[in-house]
């Protein structure tokens, strides 16, 4: 099955490049008898961002006649301007119509090619450092998470926060707002759930051999717990994505249904139907029946006999009430079918929040805050509390689908909210420094494989970045705050920034999240530079950031100066060209900003920004580029990379072009490691064990792959 290709929309230049080389060169090839297919957009996706095309993976893998184009996508996708993902797995993040300014909650997040979607979605005008929204990605699967960091560090955004939970009790998170406690609600939610995957029929062989009928009776109250609790943490007016790579009414529309009657009319479905001229798909099914393991049909909660009631949930039958039935407009959901677009099967449904859940038409119960400056603060804020709302809470004890609290996170969430009033939460741990995030205090957190660093905010007088601000001449309105390291104690060794938003977030609930990642590096400390009047030097990934706020240290280069200052390990200043070179004479020894600003009279050259970090030496300069990058922009400066190449901008030996070959097949190894892991994580739907692993969805085309 074809795996296309998705291209990020600030990636302009790579479409022109696959367009006016890679694709002309391959279209007429012929490999193993088969014709190669000259790739073509998927007409439903828009700007022509994503392509498909026939090769399947180990063609372009194997193949000497592809090989170019092997290199270019490993390159590529190690930059993060491309990813490889079933096209059906592209749609979701499309069907939320993300905004800048979204607060965006991905629940069961892993391997991370839709949180990457969401990520490029928050970041549509690149010109616009720090978007007032944000992504929290989700996972329960700790080792999981850190191949999320992963995909989601290729986008160096400084608006993504990794956390890793249980998404069916995800604690309420809370930021400050205008000096009192408010709850975090999220405008755009993605649950694409764990499911049986019986959509991925045609990628993943297993599904013919383990596949049962009781694979979705074993996940249908995970996945309504899930959806519950998405829900609740949904702001009025925002959108939430349901998806499956299941075909199963059960793992589906039963969801879907049990939702929306839960409801009582605060969710609806909303129509999409003209969202994604071309996509092909079918309308929601309202009608189905559940069979056993044993054969046995069932067509009514009635006819299930007693001793089955554990199994069977009356949720998972459709609703008898026509008129209730046609009022949830069950056919608005999406399904898309293997063979009508050469894709993977899937389900998604697109749900609107009108209102409160009815469940949380309460007054939020919210954690003191115990650095209110005084007491009358405290009751100022108690007295402007938020009207009854959309407090994220669990049903009534009475439901059938009540989410557990008996998870470790649950019991978190409980401690806190049976504190004394105006008692500090996490007081017995000791005071925590101001501006310091970390992990919860131990007696809270007994959670398995949670050892991460401290996020510790420097302070605004802090001595490091003096320096820093002096250096660089850093423009007053640098948000300062936003910097942060991984240690409290000891040298800072990097520097990382995360927007104001996700700061709130961070100091705010440092003691019932988990966080995995977050932020962009920024700095990193060179010992060298201490000599020159700063510790640290810039940091490629963080440059697109911090760039707007550099106002010294900056030198214009031309497309020439970049292809020397790309290929060529440590060049004498006398290799820029004169006005370069001009600059570069004039800027003392340190760390620089090299810069080249398109010219739209010349669209022979690169129509889009470039900047790069670098060194500016005694005599020389280099460039602080990480390889695949540099083999990018030299790819968009018209440079032919190919593996007679690869040494270029380091030290070369005879030895090293082997080596870099060793590490490409160990890359693919591990990505096919990866994909065997997560196959074998798969619930043990046969005992219908739920716990630990509930998560480990089948990945329906979403494992991307560097190849």
């Amino acid at each position: 099955m074809e795996i296309p290709l998705l291209i990020t929309s600030h990636a302009k230049e790579i479409l022109h490049c696959l367009k006016e080389k890679y694709f002309k060169d391959i279209q007429e090839l012929e490999i193993d008898g088969q014709k190669i297919e000259a790739p073509q957009p998927l007409s439903w996706y828009p700007d022509e961002q994503a392509w498909h095309t026939n090769m399947s993976r180990k063609i372009i893998r194997k193949s000497p006649l592809l090989e170019k184009f092997h290199q270019f996508l490993v390159s590529e996708t190690e930059s993060g301007n491309i990813s490889r993902q079933e096209a059906v797995s592209m749609i979701p993040p499309l069907l939320l119509k993300i905004e800048p300014h979204h607060k965006i909650l991905d629940m069961c997040a892993a391997p991370g090619s839709k949180t990457a979607q969401l990520i490029e979605m928050l970041h549509a005008d690149m010109d616009v450092p720090f978007p007032e929204g944000f992504v929290i990605a989700n996972d329960v699967d700790n080792k999981r998470c850190y191949l999320l960091v992963h995909q989601a560090k290729r986008l160096n955004s400084p608006c993504i926060m990794v956390v890793n939970h249980d998404a069916s009790c995800i604690p309420t998170l809370e930021i400050n707002s205008n000096g009192k406690k408010d709850v975090l609600f999220y405008d755009r939610i993605l649950c694409d759930v764990p499911c049986s995957g019986d959509g991925t029929m045609r990628k993943n062989i297993d599904v013919w051999k383990k596949w049962t009928t009781s694979n979705s009776l074993h996940l249908h109250g995970l996945q309504l717990r899930i959806a519950v609790r998405g829900v609740e943490q949904l702001a009025v007016g925002g959108r939430m994505v349901y998806s499956t790579c299941s075909l199963n009414p059960i793992e589906d529309e039963a969801v879907i249904a049990a939702l929306l009657e839960k409801s009582e009319g605060a969710l609806e479905l909303a129509d999409c139907s003209a969202d994604l001229p071309g996509l092909k798909w079918m309308p929601g099914v309202t009608s189905w029946k559940l069979m056993t393991k044993e054969g046995q049909w069932y067509t009514d909660w009635s006819e299930v006999p007693s001793s089955r009631h554990t199994q069977i949930r009356p949720t998972m039958f459709p609703q008898k009430d026509s008129e209730k039935l046609a009022s949830f407009h069950l056919e608005r959901c999406m399904r898309i079918l293997p063979h009508h677009q050469n894709t993977g099967g899937f389900f998604v449904a697109v749900l609107v929040k009108k209102a409160p859940m009815p469940w949380n038409k309460r007054y939020p119960k919210l954690r003191k805050d115990s650095k209110l400056s005084s007491s009358a603060a405290q009751t100022s804020s108690s007295k402007e509390a938020p009207s009854p709302g959309d407090t994220p809470h669990l049903p009534p004890e009475g439901s059938t689908e009540k989410v557990e609290r008996n998870s470790q996170e649950g019991k978190v969430d409980k401690e806190a909210d049976e504190t004394p009033e105006g008692a500090s939460v996490g007081q017995d741990a000791g005071a925590k420094p101001e501006g310091m995030c970390g992990p919860p205090p131990s007696k809270k957190m007994r959670l398995f494989g949670y050892k991460e660093d401290p996020f510790v905010f420097l302070s605004d007088d802090d001595p490091v970045f003096t320096t820093i601000q002096s250096f660089y001449d850093l423009s007053p309105d640098f948000p300062k705050l936003n910097v942060l390291t991984r240690t409290h104690e000891g040298k800072k060794r990097n520097l990382y920034m995360v927007s104001k938003e996700l700061r709130n977030v961070l100091l705010n609930n440092s003691e019932r999240m988990k966080v995995i990642n977050t932020g962009v590096k920024v700095w990193s400390r060179n010992s060298e530079g201490e000599e020159f009047g700063c510790a640290f030097r810039l940091a490629q990934e963080g440059i697109y950031t911090l760039q707007p706020y550099i106002r010294s240290r900056i030198i214009r280069v031309s497309v020439e100066d970049i292809k020397v200052l790309l290929t060529q390990e440590n060049p004498y200043l006398s290799k820029l060209e004169d006005e370069a070179h001009a600059q570069a004479q004039k800027i003392g020894m340190g760390s620089i900003v090299l810069k080249y600003i398109p010219n739209p009279n010349n669209p022979g050259e690169p129509q889009c920004p470039i900047q790069l970090c670098g060194w500016r030496g005694k005599t020389s300069i280099r460039a602080f580029v990480p390889r695949n990058e540099r083999f990018h922009y030299l790819r968009m400066l018209g440079v032919e990379v190919f593996r007679d190449k690869q040494g270029l901008g380091q030290k070369r030996s005879d030895g090293e072009k082997d080596g870099k070959e060793e590490a490409e097949d160990a890359a693919e190894k591990d990505e096919e490691q990866e994909e065997e892991r997560a196959a074998d994580k798969e619930v043990d739907l046969e005992n219908g064990n739920e716990n630990g692993s509930s998560e480990s969805k089948t990945d329906c085309g979403d494992k991307e792959t560097s190849s």
